[in-house]
């Protein structure tokens, strides 16, 4: 695939509305916000916010100022935005930390809370890193979560359950992963490369995660404004066709230096 220029991905992001006019209505925005203020666990994506983040007008500041939705607490309803701008300098930022962890051939794990939409992309990522001679993690067998299991496709972790790949926020799934590896004796990853609760509950143990959300999910996009995240790029996190998402990896792998 033909490597974008910037402006070229910008122009993509906005007309496959993975950022601009995304799908995600106003609505759904403030009401999720909202819940993460008031405290709900769901909406924190495994991260401990204790009571930093109380104030919804404090959670839109920081959605306005790192995703780009609209900073008008007046706009109650309708369309809602990513800025295709900083998703692509988030995207610059994540290429930085994944070019260190090439240039250290670190341990790398990666998850999706998203299989039907983000699986390739972190897929391809994975192997663009093992091919610099990272070591991928390999998840142990025989994780439980949440009811389900923990598994593993295209190096990407999973939660399957009743034989399907589920949509998840929740952080056990990383638990599972992290705990299993302590208990076999082996390291954790140097750095994860996520979504979701899988990504926040990497970062709340501290270790460097990075990732994708979405303007409903202000989780990370907190966490990064705090340090906790080391990058969370701002997305619409399921798109009508997973394929819109190869120019955006494929920009991803090139400024990291990890094509050719």
């Amino acid at each position: 695939m033909p490597i974008l220029s910037r402006d070229a991905l910008v122009e993509h992001l906005l007309r496959s509305r993975i950022a601009g006019d995304v799908a995600t209505p106003r609505e759904n925005n403030l009401d999720h916000y909202r819940k993460l203020a008031n405290g709900d666990r769901h909406y924190w994506l495994g991260l401990e916010l204790g009571d930093r983040w109380t104030d919804e007008q404090d959670v839109l500041a920081v959605m306005a100022e790192r995703c780009g939705v609209v900073d008008d607490p007046a706009h109650r309803a309708g369309q809602d935005t990513i800025d295709p701008e900083l998703t692509v300098d988030a995207l610059d930022r994540m290429a930085a930390r994944l070019k260190e962890a090439a240039a250290g051939r670190q341990r790398v794990l990666f998850a999706t809370g998203h299989p039907g939409a983000l699986i390739d992309a972190h897929s391809r990522v994975a192997a663009a890193l093992r091919a610099q001679g990272c070591d991928i993690v390999r998840i142990p067998g025989g994780l439980v979560a949440d009811e389900g299991y923990v598994v593993q496709f295209a190096d990407v972790a999973v939660f399957e359950r009743g034989a399907s790949l589920w949509h998840t926020h929740s952080p056990e799934p990383m638990n599972a992963i992290l705990d299993g590896l302590a208990l076999l004796g082996e390291a954790a990853p140097d750095l994860v490369v996520a979504d979701h609760g899988w990504a926040g509950r990497a970062a709340q143990r501290g270790i460097d995660s990075v990732g994708y959300a979405d303007c409903n999910d202000p989780a990370l996009f907190c966490a990064e404004a705090e340090g906790t995240m080391k990058v969370t790029v701002p997305l619409d996190d399921h798109v009508v066709d997973p394929r819109f998402y190869e120019p955006m990896t494929a920009y991803l792998l090139n400024a990291a230096g990890l094509l050719g």
